[in-house]
């Protein structure tokens, strides 16, 4: 599992260009949810396909393909209305559990060009590829090895965007979609965005876009002519993010945590339950995803913390710390099974349950309460179970007992 970095925010200090080499990459997946729906269903290829729910539905669309997008289908648009621009579409259910794990295939490829990742979301990712020339050559070589990686390896199309901040590379990789790649060299970031219309800059919304527009401010470039001060006094404190903003000028910073203080996988129940068989075949089926997650971070833990929320949104937690840590599925089940006959009666309508790890520990020493003989069959289980999901994905390989009650997906 990549060590994820994140951002927090730079305080202080003069409004300058970018400085340094170009190594910040945004990688994004093209119509991501469509592309993962494709692979199952190739015959839909070229087709206007609508992701998120039936044309009849109350839903809002997920995702679009390109060709749904040229009628003016897009992501957050009433599946009815989506229907009606786009008659012919072909409209299919989500399937968020699929995306998880093919999104977790695209973090082990992004893993393998830089130390620090940072997914900012289900399909979408920054990377700081400073320092990693003598492994991976320069930085527009290795962005560019890494899209047709990704393309190769999972046969989804995905775009990226190549530049010295952040807000720089994700405009950029936008501008590179679909299939594409955008670099732009240190020193031309104000000539980059100046042409772009002012709504194409991360944080300006529909409102600062109308308010701008009122000034006679549609494009970047327009929005540089105005200097920080009268910026300040149209919009305030916001006045002065987009005097940097339209400049290229990030306020963010990559930083590490280096340690995780926990993992954890919940399932809300798409309507509330009290069937003991589904409610156990879901617990263990949320004790063998954070398992293989702890697994794959080369870690072991002795905490494991049960949630349980109730019809009427009243929850509680309960933890038991092991008398050693751990990295079994069956030692953390146990425990969680013996959690929750001390948290339900057995008849409470039960809204979600969740499982979390915590008490990590790199070392390899495992629980102690299994005879050396057992332990190492399940040790022996757990990895060939990692590698045949991690091959064919994480849903075609279960546990008998996460069968049993058919666990809803997440």
């Amino acid at each position: 599992m990549p060590k994820l970095a994140h951002f927090r925010a730079k305080h202080g200090g003069p409004a300058a260009a970018p400085a340094g080499p170009t190594t910040i990459l945004h990688i994004d997946m093209d119509a991501f949810f469509v592309s993962v729906e494709l692979l199952a269903h190739p015959e839909l290829q070229g087709l206007p396909v609508v992701v998120g729910g039936q044309r009849d539905q109350r839903g809002v669309v997920t995702s679009a393909s390109y060709e749904a997008r040229r009628f003016g289908v897009h992501s957050a648009m009433p599946l009815r209305t989506a229907a009606k621009l786009c008659p012919q579409a072909v409209f299919l259910d989500g399937h968020h559990e699929l995306y998880g794990e093919w999104s977790d295939r695209v973090a082990a490829i992004l893993s393998k060009y830089s130390p620090v990742v940072e997914m900012a979301s289900i399909d979408e990712a920054y990377l700081d590829l400073a320092g990693t020339e003598r492994l991976h050559g320069p930085a527009l070589c290795a962005a560019n090895n890494l899209l047709r990686e990704i393309t190769a390896t999972t046969s989804l199309p995905c775009s990226g965007g190549l530049g010295a901040s952040r807000l720089i590379a994700k405009v950029a990789s936008e501008q590179a979609k679909p299939r594409g790649l955008v670099w732009v060299p240190a020193g031309s970031e104000e000539s980059f965005l100046a042409p772009l219309a002012a709504r194409r800059i991360p944080g300006i919304g529909k409102m600062t876009e109308n308010s701008l527009k009122t000034f006679g401010v549609e494009t970047v470039g327009q929005l540089q002519q105005l200097t920080q001060e009268r910026l300040e006094q149209l919009f305030g404190k916001w006045g002065t993010a987009l005097y940097r903003k339209a400049r290229g000028i990030d306020s963010y910073e990559f930083f590490v945590d280096a340690e995780a203080k926990s993992l954890s996988h919940n399932q809300t129940f798409g309507r509330d339950t009290n069937d003991a068989e589904k409610l156990h075949a879901t617990l263990s089926h949320l004790c063998q995803k954070v398992s293989k997650r702890l697994r794959d971070a080369g870690l072991h833990a002795r905490t494991i913390t049960l949630t349980v929320r109730f019809a009427n949104f009243r929850t509680i937690t309960r933890s038991q710390t092991l008398p050693g840590p751990s990295d079994l599925d069956s030692v953390f089940l146990k425990a969680v099974l013996h959690l929750f006959a001390r948290s339900w009666s057995g008849k409470a309508m039960l809204r979600l349950v969740g499982v979390a790890l915590s008490g990590f520990s790199a070392g390899s020493g495992q629980l102690d309460l299994l005879d050396p003989g057992r332990r190492e069959k399940l040790e022996r289980l757990a990895r060939t179970t990692d590698r045949l999901r991690d091959k064919f994905g994480f849903s075609k390989l279960q546990l008998g007992g996460s069968l049993a009650g058919r666990p809803e997906r997440e």
